[in-house]
């Protein structure tokens, strides 16, 4: 089956606005519905948050999903009904597994950490949930610091729940079909994609050019069905991605 890509454009996407959260999405979240844009393979949840300072999401339930933060500007503050706790900030790997249930919150109070007004900045993130391998686990809690890993340049394995990156991954996750793969990529550096039945490369700084499908800004996404490795390339001030590599998809119905 010839490969197909799938262009989604930073303006089209679902938009929650509010006086602490601006928040995009890319498949159908909240009060945003679209039935022929629930999910890409198993990726169910992708959203670009930013959050104000002193703000952020109260405690909230979430059951039986995969959930991976990647902080891009700032520091959010995790707390959980499990007792995990910590301050995610760019380059820090962060899933839970919400299994049989759990509750936590998210907050921008990155700036009572010191009192310092340099602290004083909104945060932003993308979250984005998967679904388990099975119902019914136990939650769990798991970073790690990749900066060193990113320094390098190509494909960081972030988070995997597939044996073939179980050597390399960084933190991993209940879902044997799927990994997420982050780059930081330089002025010009041209990268691959996997070759898998789903990837969904999301552009989160900068632009790249993508074979086959041409010039991706900051907020974009590809979908691709039946990737055969096509190459990234970053444009002039390089480029921050973020590829999930999958294949299976969620069965519907």
């Amino acid at each position: 089956m010839a490969s197909t890509i799938d262009l989604r454009r930073a303006g089209d996407r679902f938009h929650t606005r509010t006086d602490w959260l601006d928040s995009r999405h890319s498949f159908s979240f909240s009060r945003h519905w679209d039935p022929a844009n629930t999910h890409f393979g198993l990726l169910l949840v992708s959203n670009d948050d930013t959050v104000a300072p002193g703000t952020g999401f109260d405690t909230h339930p979430h059951r039986d999903m995969e959930i991976i933060t990647w902080v891009l500007d700032g520091a959010l503050v995790h707390q959980d009904s499990e007792g995990h706790s910590g301050i995610v900030y760019p380059g820090l790997a962060q899933r839970m597994s919400a299994g049989t249930g759990i509750l936590h919150s998210e907050k921008n109070d990155s700036w009572t950490l010191d009192g310092s007004p340099e602290h004083r900045e909104p945060v932003r993130f993308v979250q984005m949930w998967t679904v388990p391998d099975a119902a019914g686990t136990v939650p769990g809690y798991q970073q790690l610091d990749i900066n060193d890993q990113l320094a390098r340049g190509g494909w960081t394995t972030l988070a995997s729940g597939m044996p073939k990156h179980s050597a390399q991954r960084a933190i991993g996750i209940r879902q044997r079909h799927a990994a997420l793969h982050v780059a930081r990529v330089r002025p010009g550096e041209t990268l691959e994609l996997a070759t898998a039945p789903f990837v969904h490369l999301y552009v989160a700084r900068g632009e790249v050019s993508v074979e086959g499908a041409g010039l991706l800004g900051e907020g974009d996404a590809a979908r691709i069905t039946g990737a055969e490795g096509q190459r990234v390339t970053a444009g002039p001030e390089g480029a921050e991605v973020l590829q999930w590599e999958m294949d299976a998809a969620v069965t519907v119905g």
